[in-house]
């Protein structure tokens, strides 16, 4: 609890405090402001005087849950309030806070920032332009350490050109394309920031998106969402904040290798465009940088394998996954498009839906020649007729070899043999859910359209992309997902394949305390490519991570 909250529970002066209060259940047809009064309302009953209060929605969510046999949707609402003059809280008034769901808020302010003694010898160089590197080098720019944050992709405007020519044309540049550039493979997928993690350095990345263009919706949504066609502005305005604070950022500059400057406080990054000496090297290299992983591994970085998923992408119609969410308050404009989230664990392989994007469509993925990966993306409207998802089951290392190597052959060997299933020409092969349960093919496609971004997609056996366990889980996912979301196992729905890249296949190992690479005490393995983190939101909170360590260590008197 911060100090100033703390005197005023103490009562040794009049201090403003902030409370929380939490689980106003509404109908969605009740105005927002009715949450607020409830909670002021609640305040009132525990004896706090409310008519200099300021209150807003802090967090909504739909609650959609079936109660008694029948689906009873709700929105849940979150709100803060702040009194201005609180002298102190008697013992009988905290108990009834808890039982009223009330507490005190938490110190959400900005990253709290120490700075090292230790000089480094050369400017901090970030290595991807995903959300952990994003983040990571947005922090140290605001805070004097000048970062150089390279990508062997283009701009993030540039990109959006070079993935449309792929989508026309079939013509993949292998280093610029979904899953390399600024932004990172989230630029091109529903810009989804829910995330698990309980971490008070998640309100800062929504704070910097909203300053950066994202809808100022997301800081009050349960599950917010930028939507690709916003979030390549966002990601245009993050890079120039970086820049207008010192920093500097290069495309089309890979990483290709790693050595010594003859001192110990200083490494050369070697890339396509020339050597660059850094006083601290920062690998946020995303989840799909074979290339970098293997040379990683050359030069004795402790790389490990890790378990991942892999899976197909499933279509329903959104209106249909709306109805079986919502019932009759299906489209109702104070929900909005349903999401869902879906698992089943009971077998010895987890099947689980990931990346779920209402009103979305499946795009081509690919960022190696001959192979067919897909992912999903929506638009902020999420105005599409498909509801999208991906459907993945575990992978353990054992099942490859437990190799680092050994995780990524497995998913290129399933990305190849989509491939050559699709008819080349990075066509992707699509079944319909019905055929796939009972291992046919046949059946034409009815009311739902699929809308692989790459335009074509072939008739093909999925069930038989998999090794035999894979299609065996992911059968049984979409059986239990039809018992819990009726409809889910509607035999019309499309399933296109292969999604490969849920997560990466490695971990580079490194230290809990100071974050760096165990052995390697100039080198940072951050967010998801590291093995540290999944979706935006956890990719860029690891990047601030790392980047409050870097500062605690470092002075910020960098060298020109």
């Amino acid at each position: 609890m911060p100090e100033y909250q703390q005197k005023a529970f103490l009562g040794d002066r009049k201090m403003p405090i902030s409370l929380l209060v939490s689980g106003i259940s509404l109908s969605p047809d009740d105005p927002a402001d009715r949450a607020i009064e409830e909670a002021k309302n609640r305040l009132r009953r525990v004896g706090l005087p409310t008519q200099k209060a300021t209150a807003s929605i802090y967090k909504r969510s739909v609650d959609a849950r079936v109660r008694g046999g029948s689906r009873t949707v709700k929105l849940v609402y979150s709100v803060m309030v702040t009194l201005p003059d609180v002298l102190s809280l008697k013992e009988r008034q905290r108990a009834q806070l808890e039982q009223a769901s009330i507490r005190i808020a938490e110190n959400v302010g900005e990253p709290t920032v120490e700075y090292g003694a230790e000089e480094m010898s050369g400017r901090p160089l970030i290595v991807g332009m995903g959300p952990a590197g994003l983040f990571c080098a947005l922090l140290l720019a605001e805070h004097g350490y000048r970062p150089i944050i390279i990508d062997r992709g283009d701009d993030v405007r540039r990109r959006v050109a070079v993935n449309e020519h792929f989508m026309q044309t079939g013509e993949l540049d292998t280093e610029s394309n979904v899953q390399f550039g600024a932004g990172g493979a989230g630029t091109f997928s529903d810009g989804k920031l829910i995330t698990r993690i309980n971490d008070p350095h998640c309100q800062y990345v929504l704070r910097r998106f909203v300053d950066c263009g994202a809808p100022q919706e997301i800081m009050t949504d349960a599950r917010p969402h930028i939507g690709t066609d916003l979030l390549v502005g966002v990601v245009e305005q993050l890079l120039a904040r970086i820049t207008e604070l010192g920093g500097e950022v290069r495309y089309r500059t890979r990483l290709d290798g790693i050595t010594s400057a003859g001192s110990e406080k200083e490494l050369i990054a070697k890339t396509t465009e020339g050597d660059i000496p850094c006083g601290a090297l920062v690998l946020a290299l995303g989840h799909s940088a074979r290339d970098t992983n293997r040379m990683l591994i050359s030069l004795g970085l402790p790389v490990t394998p890790k378990p991942f998923s892999v899976g197909v992408r499933v279509e329903h119609l959104q209106k249909d996954i709306d109805r079986a969410l919502y019932g009759d308050y299906a489209g109702h404009p104070a929900i909005g498009c349903g999401e869902y989230n879906l698992s089943d664990t009971k077998g010895d392989r987890g099947v689980y839906t990931f990346c779920m994007c209402p009103g979305g469509s499946v795009i081509a993925a690919a960022s190696e020649e001959g192979g067919v990966v897909v992912n999903g993306m929506s638009h902020h409207a999420r105005d599409g007729a498909n509801a999208v998802a991906a459907v993945a089951v575990s992978v353990f290392a054992e099942d490859y070899g437990n190799t680092p190597e050994g995780g990524m052959a497995f998913q290129r060997a399933l990305e190849e043999k989509a491939f050559v299933m699709g008819g080349g020409d990075y066509a992707a092969p699509m079944q319909l859910l019905g055929d796939f349960m009972a291992g046919t093919l046949g059946r034409e496609i009815g009311k739902i359209q699929p809308t692989y971004t790459r335009g074509r997609v072939t008739p093909a056996r999925l069930d038989t992309l998999f090794p035999e366990p894979i299609t065996a889980a992911l059968k049984r996912g979409f059986s239990s997902f039809g018992r819990k979301l009726p409809g889910y196992d509607d035999p019309s729905a499309i399933l296109t394949g292969v999604e490969s890249r849920t997560s990466s296949p490695v971990r580079i190992l490194r230290s809990q305390e100071s974050l760096t690479t165990v052995g390697f005490p100039l080198i940072y393995p951050i967010g998801e490519g590291a093995g540290y983190a999944g979706g935006i939101t956890s990719a860029a909170v690891d990047g601030i991570r790392v980047a409050l360590c870097i500062m605690a260590r470092f002075s910020n008197k960098i060298p020109l």
